[in-house]
């Protein structure tokens, strides 16, 4: 059995701060939750999900290869992804944000990875 990776009450905050969004507003969440391969070097910092297809989440997408992004993933892919050893994506439980998305985007494209 997979854990889920994002649990009910934080689909609903990433749905409203996607909401946010969609209506233009100028809006820099905290990101809700963290989730990252955990026999690779992938981490995701996910702060919205559009309210029109909530498997498209927004965030700060990290692969691994030096280039930190902010863009879309789909919910359901990072759901199939596994790594080296099989191991499925995994969420960070301990993570509490401290700053907003651009803050720890501007600070993951410095050092070439999210450190968060």
């Amino acid at each position: 059995m997979t854990q889920e990776l994002i649990l009910r009450h934080e689909r609903a905050m990433m749905l409203a701060h996607g909401a946010r969004s969609a209506a233009g507003e100028d809006f820099d969440p905290k990101p809700v939750v963290k989730l990252f391969t955990p026999d690779g070097a992938c981490t995701w910092l996910l702060s919205e999900l559009d309210p029109e297809d909530p498997d498209i989440a927004f965030g700060l997408c990290d692969l691994g290869m030096g280039f930190p992004e902010l863009g879309s993933v789909r919910i359901s892919e990072l759901e199939s992804v596994r790594g080296g050893l099989g191991l499925p994506i995994e969420r960070d439980f301990s993570f509490a944000p401290n700053k907003t998305l651009s803050q720890y985007a501007d600070a993951a494209r410095k050092v070439g990875a999210i450190r968060a």
